[in-house]
């Protein structure tokens, strides 16, 4: 046992009609800054990993879903420095809205075979192949 702290985060892959995946690009002063990642976000007390991405999706993207539109697909485990990191990842294919990065910085549609080409946080990578597979 690490003794460390574990964070559990709830993220999507949002995949729209035409086959591509949103990755969104870390703002600047954030930890992990310029790297790509799926939106999503850490769970608060009491919260379900659903629920805390439907709520992360509208702060950070103006997106609108619904639970019922959540399909998990994956997760990664990885031990950063501070803390150990529980990424969990829901595939998306309906929402409402236009995806806007509200929080500063970058949007990305990206092709299953690409996903590889965008510098991602070492806990987000693991999750490509399973994405690739789907897709």
């Amino acid at each position: 046992m690490s003794g460390k702290p574990v964070q559990i985060v709830a993220a999507g892959a949002l995949i729209d009609p035409d086959g591509r995946v949103l990755l969104a690009r870390r703002p600047a002063g954030k930890p992990l800054a310029g790297l790509w990642e799926f939106p999503g976000g850490k769970l608060e007390a009491g919260e379900s990993p659903e629920a805390c991405l439907i709520r992360e999706l509208q702060e950070e993207l103006g997106l609108d879903t619904w639970q019922s539109c959540l399909a998990p697909l994956s997760f990664a485990s990885h031990d950063y420095p501070d803390f150990h990191l529980i990424l969990l990842l829901f595939v998306c294919r309906r929402w409402q809205n236009s995806a806007q990065a509200k929080e500063g910085g970058e949007l990305a549609w990206v092709r299953a075979p690409r996903l590889s080409d965008y510098a991602m946080p070492p806990a987000n990578r693991p999750l490509i192949a399973a994405l690739q597979d789907l897709l």
